[in-house]
């Protein structure tokens, strides 16, 4: 698998939060930084100064969020003289654990975010075809190529990249942070492998990416949108078919 994303994607995961003195919040960027693998396994995380000068916050408020990444063992501190915070990726899921995390979720609430993510996803990918540079367009081949190969979870990952990609070439810092979060929310569902129930086809990424290249914005759009579309259907499919056991016999 390729390594690392777009310096636009991680400029944005480190952009000021807005509201200053939040813990919470500065410790929820690093998580989606984490999960959805803007920073990688083993690398170090600047200063905590640093940090607080990113995120427009204080150094305390900085170091309760390295705390609590801590305590969720996805961060560990190395004294010494090149010492410092250092990223722990977390281990793959088992292979079943996203049948639980799917039950757990109502279809409303599925629809509901998924309508939410058409939305952003759509107008990223109209902006990206409007503004991406060359080598934006280059990355995006690259995200593209991943998906051929990848399968299982590397499948899941790829195509959290390949959106994360888009949004950073829409070259709005706004945009990619709803990616962010929407991808934290639901990306790891959304982007299942699916077996049985369908596949996400690779000509569609190769299809989204030409129309990007091609500065075609409404077609890239109808594009996406058409894609995120399939891939709810196919994860609604799956919902229903796993609560129908439950139905069945009344629990």
């Amino acid at each position: 698998m390729r390594q690392g994303m777009s310096h636009s994607a991680r400029s944005a995961m480190f952009a000021p939060l807005g509201q200053v003195g939040r813990a919470e919040a500065v410790a929820a960027r690093l998580v989606d930084a984490i999960t959805l693998g803007l920073l990688a396994d083993e690398e170090q995380l600047p200063s905590e100064a640093d940090l607080a000068a990113q995120f427009g916050v204080s150094t305390v408020t900085v170091r309760e969020a390295l705390v609590a990444l801590r305590h969720q063992g996805l961060v560990e501190t190395r004294r010494g003289r090149s010492g410092g915070s250092f990223v722990r990726a977390p281990a793959n899921p088992p292979s079943d654990a996203w049948r639980e995390r799917l039950r757990e979720v109502s279809l409303s609430d599925l629809r509901d975010v998924g309508d939410h993510y058409l939305a952003i996803a759509g107008a990223a990918a109209k902006l990206a075809a409007e503004r991406s540079s060359p080598e934006d367009v280059a990355r995006l081949r690259l995200a593209t190529g991943d998906l051929r190969t990848a399968h299982g979870i590397d499948f899941t990952r790829a195509e959290r990249q390949f959106h994360l990609e888009v949004a950073a070439a829409a070259q709005s810092p706004r945009l990619t942070h709803e990616e962010v979060h929407l991808q934290s929310e639901l990306g790891g569902l959304l982007w299942l492998s699916l077996g049985p129930h369908g596949t996400h086809p690779h000509e569609e990424h190769a299809a989204i990416t030409a129309a990007i290249a091609g500065a075609d914005g409404d077609l890239a759009r109808k594009l996406t949108e058409e894609h995120v579309l399939g891939a709810l259907d196919r994860l609604a499919d799956v919902h229903l078919d796993l609560l129908a056991p439950y139905s069945a016999d009344g629990h």
